[in-house]
């Protein structure tokens, strides 16, 4: 039995969702629908998912943006419903962080065999002692995702929320470039125009306390012209 999964769909087109939700909901699950891209981020920010499925060709937000946008935020499994069967779609698709990709037309049984699965493997993932263990760095530093709480040299640090926000996302994702813009919409949830001078801010106070230099950077450093990365070395 699904346990009362909730699952998202983003697919724009109206009649292949009205199937897949009605038989998904007559599987047990609790299923919310979203007909683009854009609708689709949005309600994922709204509303804690299990799992997303979603189209590749969508309006406002494909469906690769899109996954790549959920998958920086979350580690919630995702499957990709397409027409596109091309090698190339499948492969650029998995490596922007999706878990599965089914290609339509498909047996709705196969969908619910697949979901299932991925939803198995997720609960086991999450429930693992071994995920739930400190990460340690070199020069001191230790980030415990599961307390989320930081540590320097044995001495626990004050972040604020979105302090913890913005290095926990760049070190889940290490040497990955994040613009002013992407911190921006991934820690705040919204876009904003001024929302740079945000980041510069926060990212100023978080290198204070990592006692970290912008010179000769040991954790975040800056990439002149495009952004913030994590540099940590992994013990």
């Amino acid at each position: 039995m699904s346990e009362r999964a909730q699952l998202l769909l983003v697919e724009d087109d109206r009649e292949i969702a009205r199937i897949v939700c009605d038989h998904l909901r007559k599987e047990g699950y609790g299923v919310a629908w979203a007909s683009t891209g854009r609708e689709g981020w949005e309600d994922f920010k709204l509303a804690e998912y299990d799992l997303v499925l979603i189209d590749l060709m969508l309006p406002e937000m494909d469906g690769f943006t899109l996954c790549k946008t959920i998958r920086k935020a979350s580690d919630v499994p995702l499957v990709i419903l397409s027409a596109r069967s091309e090698d190339a779609s499948k492969i650029k698709g998995l490596e922007l962080g999706a878990d599965d990709y089914v290609t339509k037309p498909f047996s709705l049984d196969e969908l619910s065999a697949r979901i299932a699965s991925q939803l198995r493997r997720y609960r086991r993932y999450r429930l693992d002692p071994h995920t739930l263990e400190p990460t340690h760095y070199a020069h001191g530093l230790s980030i415990d995702y599961a307390t989320k709480s930081v540590s320097l040299a044995g001495d626990l640090l004050q972040l604020t929320p979105k302090e913890w926000d913005l290095l926990s996302l760049m070190a889940k994702h290490p040497f990955e470039v994040f613009s002013k813009a992407a911190l921006y919409e991934q820690v705040w949830q919204q876009t904003d125009e001024y929302g740079s001078a945000t980041v510069t801010v926060h990212i100023k106070s978080l290198r204070a306390k990592l006692k970290d230099s912008t010179r000769s950077a040991t954790y975040i450093q800056t990439v002149w012209g495009e952004g913030y990365r994590f540099i940590g070395e992994i013990l």
